[in-house]
Protein backbone atom coordinates (compact mmCIF):
# COMPACT_ATOMS: atom_id res chain seq x y z
CA UNK A 1 0.00 0.00 0.00
CA UNK A 2 1.00 3.85 -0.68
CA UNK A 3 2.33 5.59 2.00
CA UNK A 4 2.82 9.13 2.58
CA UNK A 5 4.78 11.98 4.49
CA UNK A 6 2.82 15.46 4.39
CA UNK A 7 5.17 18.64 5.34
CA UNK A 8 3.78 21.73 6.65
CA UNK A 9 5.44 23.31 3.81
CA UNK A 10 2.69 21.36 1.27
CA UNK A 11 5.29 18.74 -0.25
CA UNK A 12 4.46 15.43 -0.59
CA UNK A 13 6.57 12.10 -0.47
CA UNK A 14 5.75 9.07 -1.48
CA UNK A 15 6.94 5.26 0.07
CA UNK A 16 4.89 2.32 1.33
CA UNK A 17 2.59 2.41 4.11
CA UNK A 18 3.13 0.29 7.34
CA UNK A 19 0.60 1.33 9.97
CA UNK A 20 -3.14 1.50 10.88
CA UNK A 21 -4.05 5.16 11.49
CA UNK A 22 -2.62 8.73 10.53
CA UNK A 23 -0.29 10.50 12.65
CA UNK A 24 0.79 14.18 13.14
CA UNK A 25 4.06 15.51 14.55
CA UNK A 26 6.97 17.67 14.26
CA UNK A 27 9.23 16.17 11.65
CA UNK A 28 12.79 15.83 12.54
CA UNK A 29 15.55 13.91 11.66
CA UNK A 30 18.29 11.65 13.15
CA UNK A 31 21.84 10.68 11.85
CA UNK A 32 23.01 8.43 13.54
CA UNK A 33 23.88 5.05 12.03
CA UNK A 34 23.08 2.88 15.11
CA UNK A 35 20.79 3.44 18.00
CA UNK A 36 17.44 3.51 16.49
CA UNK A 37 15.79 1.87 19.64
CA UNK A 38 17.34 3.98 21.87
CA UNK A 39 15.98 6.67 19.62
CA UNK A 40 12.26 5.47 19.41
CA UNK A 41 11.92 4.61 22.92
CA UNK A 42 13.52 8.23 24.35
CA UNK A 43 10.98 10.33 25.78
CA UNK A 44 12.82 13.52 24.21
CA UNK A 45 11.08 12.94 21.18
CA UNK A 46 7.42 12.28 22.39
CA UNK A 47 5.41 14.05 19.67
CA UNK A 48 7.88 13.68 16.85
CA UNK A 49 7.93 11.91 13.64
CA UNK A 50 11.45 10.80 13.22
CA UNK A 51 13.70 10.46 9.73
CA UNK A 52 16.14 7.90 10.29
CA UNK A 53 19.21 9.58 7.61
CA UNK A 54 21.19 6.09 7.58
CA UNK A 55 20.08 4.34 4.27
CA UNK A 56 19.29 1.05 6.00
CA UNK A 57 17.83 0.45 9.80
CA UNK A 58 16.95 -2.63 11.08
CA UNK A 59 19.59 -4.79 10.61
CA UNK A 60 20.65 -5.58 14.35
CA UNK A 61 16.63 -6.00 14.94
CA UNK A 62 15.35 -5.51 19.08
CA UNK A 63 17.21 -6.25 22.20
CA UNK A 64 15.36 -6.22 25.62
CA UNK A 65 18.43 -3.89 26.80
CA UNK A 66 18.55 -0.57 25.21
CA UNK A 67 15.27 0.85 25.74
CA UNK A 68 15.18 4.38 27.23
CA UNK A 69 11.65 4.14 28.40
CA UNK A 70 8.64 1.81 28.71
CA UNK A 71 7.58 1.96 25.24
CA UNK A 72 8.16 3.53 21.84
CA UNK A 73 7.53 7.59 22.38
CA UNK A 74 8.21 8.71 18.85
CA UNK A 75 4.47 9.32 17.00
CA UNK A 76 5.86 7.81 13.62
CA UNK A 77 8.95 7.13 11.54
CA UNK A 78 10.20 7.56 8.54
CA UNK A 79 12.54 4.90 6.62
CA UNK A 80 14.65 4.64 3.61
CA UNK A 81 15.15 1.02 3.70
CA UNK A 82 14.65 -1.38 6.35
CA UNK A 83 15.48 -5.04 7.52
CA UNK A 84 12.40 -7.42 7.84
CA UNK A 85 14.36 -10.34 8.73
CA UNK A 86 17.80 -9.24 10.78
CA UNK A 87 20.14 -11.17 12.27
CA UNK A 88 22.09 -10.75 15.63
CA UNK A 89 22.57 -12.94 18.81
CA UNK A 90 20.51 -10.48 21.33
CA UNK A 91 17.71 -9.52 19.34
CA UNK A 92 14.28 -10.61 20.42
CA UNK A 93 11.86 -9.17 17.18
CA UNK A 94 12.71 -6.76 14.23
CA UNK A 95 12.34 -3.54 14.35
CA UNK A 96 9.27 -3.69 11.78
CA UNK A 97 6.91 -6.41 14.13
CA UNK A 98 8.12 -3.81 17.37
CA UNK A 99 6.84 -1.32 15.87
CA UNK A 100 3.81 -2.64 14.33
CA UNK A 101 3.15 -4.53 17.84
CA UNK A 102 2.87 -0.58 19.52
CA UNK A 103 0.75 0.89 16.63
CA UNK A 104 3.79 2.94 15.29
CA UNK A 105 3.11 3.71 11.76
CA UNK A 106 6.29 3.85 9.53
CA UNK A 107 7.06 4.69 5.62
CA UNK A 108 9.57 3.32 3.73
CA UNK A 109 11.09 3.27 0.34
CA UNK A 110 10.76 7.69 0.89
CA UNK A 111 13.86 9.83 -0.33
CA UNK A 112 14.72 10.32 2.93
CA UNK A 113 17.40 12.75 1.85
CA UNK A 114 15.01 14.89 0.43
CA UNK A 115 13.30 15.25 3.56
CA UNK A 116 15.98 16.48 5.32
CA UNK A 117 16.88 18.89 3.14
CA UNK A 118 13.43 20.23 3.29
CA UNK A 119 13.95 19.75 7.10
CA UNK A 120 17.11 21.74 6.64
CA UNK A 121 16.18 24.72 4.64
CA UNK A 122 12.21 25.24 6.31
CA UNK A 123 13.37 23.93 10.10
CA UNK A 124 11.39 21.41 11.89
CA UNK A 125 7.81 21.49 10.72
CA UNK A 126 4.30 19.80 11.84
CA UNK A 127 3.66 16.80 9.22
CA UNK A 128 1.19 14.07 8.66
CA UNK A 129 1.92 9.93 8.03
CA UNK A 130 -0.99 9.13 5.67
CA UNK A 131 -1.94 6.15 3.72
CA UNK A 132 -4.24 8.73 1.74
CA UNK A 133 -2.44 11.52 0.41
CA UNK A 134 -5.98 13.60 0.83
CA UNK A 135 -6.26 13.37 4.32
CA UNK A 136 -6.34 17.00 5.80
CA UNK A 137 -4.05 17.55 8.61
CA UNK A 138 -5.48 19.21 11.92
CA UNK A 139 -4.99 22.17 13.11
CA UNK A 140 -3.77 20.94 16.65
CA UNK A 141 -0.74 23.24 18.13
CA UNK A 142 2.96 22.89 16.55
CA UNK A 143 5.11 20.64 19.12
CA UNK A 144 6.22 24.51 20.63
CA UNK A 145 3.22 25.10 22.23
CA UNK A 146 2.15 21.74 23.44
CA UNK A 147 2.05 20.19 27.17
CA UNK A 148 4.47 17.01 26.47
CA UNK A 149 6.03 16.73 29.50
CA UNK A 150 3.24 15.47 31.66
CA UNK A 151 3.01 12.50 29.24
CA UNK A 152 6.32 10.93 29.51
CA UNK A 153 7.19 12.06 33.30
CA UNK A 154 6.76 9.30 36.02
CA UNK A 155 3.60 9.24 38.17
CA UNK A 156 5.11 7.72 41.19
CA UNK A 157 8.70 7.65 42.63
CA UNK A 158 11.26 4.81 41.10
CA UNK A 159 14.77 3.67 43.05
CA UNK A 160 17.67 2.37 41.59
CA UNK A 161 20.08 1.54 43.46
CA UNK A 162 18.57 1.30 46.89
CA UNK A 163 22.47 0.42 48.68
CA UNK A 164 24.30 3.45 46.65
CA UNK A 165 26.50 5.38 49.29
CA UNK A 166 24.88 8.62 48.47
CA UNK A 167 21.31 9.58 46.92
CA UNK A 168 21.07 11.72 44.21
CA UNK A 169 16.75 12.68 43.14
CA UNK A 170 16.44 12.80 39.62
CA UNK A 171 13.38 15.23 38.64
CA UNK A 172 12.31 13.59 35.32
CA UNK A 173 10.98 15.39 32.46
CA UNK A 174 11.54 12.31 30.34
CA UNK A 175 14.18 10.62 31.56
CA UNK A 176 16.40 8.27 29.56
CA UNK A 177 16.79 5.30 31.95
CA UNK A 178 20.51 5.15 30.84
CA UNK A 179 20.82 7.99 33.29
CA UNK A 180 19.77 6.52 36.18
CA UNK A 181 21.60 3.33 35.46
CA UNK A 182 25.21 5.06 35.12
CA UNK A 183 24.52 6.73 38.11
CA UNK A 184 24.02 3.53 39.82
CA UNK A 185 27.05 2.36 38.32
CA UNK A 186 28.97 4.70 40.00
CA UNK A 187 27.71 4.21 43.44
CA UNK A 188 24.39 6.39 43.54
CA UNK A 189 20.91 5.61 45.10
CA UNK A 190 18.52 7.32 42.38
CA UNK A 191 15.26 8.33 43.07
CA UNK A 192 13.70 9.61 40.35
CA UNK A 193 10.48 11.52 40.91
CA UNK A 194 7.77 13.28 38.67
CA UNK A 195 8.52 16.76 37.15
CA UNK A 196 5.87 18.51 39.35
CA UNK A 197 7.09 16.92 42.55
CA UNK A 198 7.26 20.05 44.83
CA UNK A 199 10.67 21.65 46.61
CA UNK A 200 9.17 20.12 50.12
CA UNK A 201 8.57 16.62 48.95
CA UNK A 202 12.42 16.61 47.19
CA UNK A 203 13.71 17.94 50.37
CA UNK A 204 11.73 14.83 52.44
CA UNK A 205 13.65 12.65 50.85
CA UNK A 206 17.42 13.99 51.84
CA UNK A 207 18.90 14.24 48.68
CA UNK A 208 22.96 14.69 48.51
CA UNK A 209 22.65 15.76 45.10
CA UNK A 210 19.95 16.69 41.97
CA UNK A 211 19.92 15.69 38.48
CA UNK A 212 17.21 18.01 36.61
CA UNK A 213 16.86 15.06 33.29
CA UNK A 214 16.03 15.50 29.55
CA UNK A 215 12.84 15.68 28.24
CA UNK A 216 10.68 16.63 25.21
CA UNK A 217 9.19 20.20 24.21
CA UNK A 218 9.53 24.07 24.93
CA UNK A 219 11.49 24.34 28.63
CA UNK A 220 9.12 28.02 28.63
CA UNK A 221 6.38 25.64 29.08
CA UNK A 222 7.68 24.78 32.29
CA UNK A 223 8.26 28.20 33.45
CA UNK A 224 5.79 28.01 36.98
CA UNK A 225 8.55 25.11 38.17
CA UNK A 226 11.50 27.65 37.25
CA UNK A 227 11.21 29.48 41.05
CA UNK A 228 11.71 26.08 43.21
CA UNK A 229 14.25 24.71 40.52
CA UNK A 230 16.22 27.75 41.32
CA UNK A 231 15.41 27.21 45.09
CA UNK A 232 16.55 23.45 44.86
CA UNK A 233 19.48 24.31 42.75
CA UNK A 234 21.08 26.56 45.15
CA UNK A 235 20.81 23.77 48.20
CA UNK A 236 22.25 20.84 46.73
CA UNK A 237 24.82 19.70 44.07
CA UNK A 238 23.08 19.98 40.84
CA UNK A 239 23.53 18.59 37.17
CA UNK A 240 21.05 19.45 34.48
CA UNK A 241 21.27 17.29 31.43
CA UNK A 242 19.58 18.77 28.02
CA UNK A 243 15.94 19.75 29.12
CA UNK A 244 17.30 19.97 32.81
CA UNK A 245 20.18 22.50 31.40
CA UNK A 246 17.85 24.63 29.62
CA UNK A 247 15.54 25.31 32.90
CA UNK A 248 18.28 25.86 34.98
CA UNK A 249 19.01 28.52 32.67
CA UNK A 250 15.69 30.15 32.75
CA UNK A 251 15.75 29.49 36.44
CA UNK A 252 18.90 31.59 36.81
CA UNK A 253 17.98 34.62 34.32
CA UNK A 254 18.91 33.07 31.10
CA UNK A 255 16.97 33.05 28.02
CA UNK A 256 15.92 29.87 25.15
CA UNK A 257 15.13 29.84 21.81
CA UNK A 258 14.34 27.47 19.43
CA UNK A 259 17.20 25.66 16.35
CA UNK A 260 15.96 25.77 12.69
CA UNK A 261 16.31 22.30 12.69
CA UNK A 262 17.65 21.18 16.16
CA UNK A 263 20.82 19.04 17.07
CA UNK A 264 19.88 14.51 16.42
CA UNK A 265 22.91 12.08 15.79
CA UNK A 266 25.17 10.92 17.83
CA UNK A 267 28.26 12.85 16.31
CA UNK A 268 28.13 16.70 17.71
CA UNK A 269 31.27 17.53 18.80
CA UNK A 270 31.60 20.11 21.52
CA UNK A 271 34.55 21.67 23.21
CA UNK A 272 35.20 22.05 27.03
CA UNK A 273 36.38 25.93 27.19
CA UNK A 274 38.33 24.83 30.60
CA UNK A 275 40.40 21.94 29.19
CA UNK A 276 40.43 22.52 25.49
CA UNK A 277 38.94 19.02 25.27
CA UNK A 278 36.29 18.10 22.38
CA UNK A 279 34.04 15.33 22.50
CA UNK A 280 32.29 13.87 20.09
CA UNK A 281 28.12 13.23 21.62
CA UNK A 282 25.14 12.46 21.29
CA UNK A 283 22.31 14.97 21.17
CA UNK A 284 18.70 15.43 20.91
CA UNK A 285 16.93 18.84 21.37
CA UNK A 286 15.32 21.73 19.67
CA UNK A 287 15.77 24.48 21.87
CA UNK A 288 19.35 26.01 23.28
CA UNK A 289 20.34 28.87 25.97
CA UNK A 290 21.13 32.41 24.14
CA UNK A 291 24.83 33.00 25.00
CA UNK A 292 24.15 36.77 24.98
CA UNK A 293 21.15 36.08 28.09
CA UNK A 294 23.72 34.70 30.29
CA UNK A 295 26.03 37.71 30.61
CA UNK A 296 24.46 39.03 33.69
CA UNK A 297 24.08 35.95 35.20
CA UNK A 298 26.55 34.09 37.49
CA UNK A 299 26.44 31.53 34.81
CA UNK A 300 29.37 31.07 32.69
CA UNK A 301 29.61 28.77 29.39
CA UNK A 302 31.36 25.63 30.09
CA UNK A 303 30.64 23.97 26.67
CA UNK A 304 30.18 24.96 22.95
CA UNK A 305 29.22 23.44 19.67
CA UNK A 306 31.97 23.57 17.63
CA UNK A 307 29.56 23.60 14.55
CA UNK A 308 27.87 26.17 14.88
CA UNK A 309 28.82 27.70 18.09
CA UNK A 310 26.06 27.35 20.42
CA UNK A 311 25.66 27.17 24.12
CA UNK A 312 26.48 23.04 25.17
CA UNK A 313 26.86 23.77 29.24
CA UNK A 314 26.92 25.97 31.70
CA UNK A 315 28.86 26.03 35.24
CA UNK A 316 27.62 28.54 37.88
CA UNK A 317 30.37 30.78 39.10
CA UNK A 318 29.48 29.92 43.19
CA UNK A 319 27.55 27.10 43.72
CA UNK A 320 28.25 23.33 42.38
CA UNK A 321 25.78 23.87 38.98
CA UNK A 322 26.68 21.82 35.98
CA UNK A 323 24.74 21.44 33.00
CA UNK A 324 24.99 19.71 29.21
CA UNK A 325 22.91 20.35 26.16
CA UNK A 326 24.36 16.90 25.83
CA UNK A 327 23.71 13.15 26.64
CA UNK A 328 26.92 12.22 28.96
CA UNK A 329 25.37 9.03 29.42
CA UNK A 330 25.43 8.69 24.89
CA UNK A 331 22.97 5.90 24.85
CA UNK A 332 23.34 5.73 21.55
CA UNK A 333 26.33 7.24 20.55
CA UNK A 334 30.38 8.06 22.29
CA UNK A 335 30.89 7.63 25.61
CA UNK A 336 33.32 10.33 25.57
CA UNK A 337 31.56 12.90 27.56
CA UNK A 338 31.02 9.73 30.97
CA UNK A 339 33.08 12.06 32.76
CA UNK A 340 30.85 14.88 33.34
CA UNK A 341 28.97 12.27 36.06
CA UNK A 342 31.81 11.86 37.99
CA UNK A 343 32.82 15.82 38.08
CA UNK A 344 29.30 15.97 39.24
CA UNK A 345 29.54 13.19 41.96
CA UNK A 346 32.67 15.11 42.66
CA UNK A 347 31.11 17.71 43.95
CA UNK A 348 28.44 16.38 46.98
CA UNK A 349 29.76 15.60 49.88
CA UNK A 350 31.02 12.51 50.82
CA UNK A 351 29.72 12.35 54.33
CA UNK A 352 26.51 13.71 55.11
CA UNK A 353 25.27 16.61 53.04
CA UNK A 354 25.76 19.57 54.66
CA UNK A 355 24.42 23.11 54.01
CA UNK A 356 27.10 25.07 52.51
CA UNK A 357 25.40 25.95 49.37
CA UNK A 358 22.12 27.18 51.10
Amino acid sequence: MKGYVLLESGEQFEGNWHGKEPVNGEIVFFTGMTGYQEVISDPSFKGQIVVFTYPMIGNYGINEYDFESNGPQVEGVVLAEVEQSPSHHSQIESFCSYLEKHDIPYVTAIDTRAIVKRIRKHGDMKATLTSNKMTLKTGEESLEHQEVVPLVSVQKNKVYNPQGKQHVVLIDYGYKHSIARELSVKGMKVTVVPFQTSKKEIERLQPDGLVLSNGPGNPKKLHAHLGEIRELATIYPTLGICLGHQLLALAFGGETEKLGFGHRGANQPVLDCHTNQVYMTSQNHSYVVKEGSIQETDLTVRYININDKSVEGLMHNHLPILTVQFHPEASPGPVDSNAIFDTFIQQIPVKERDHLYA
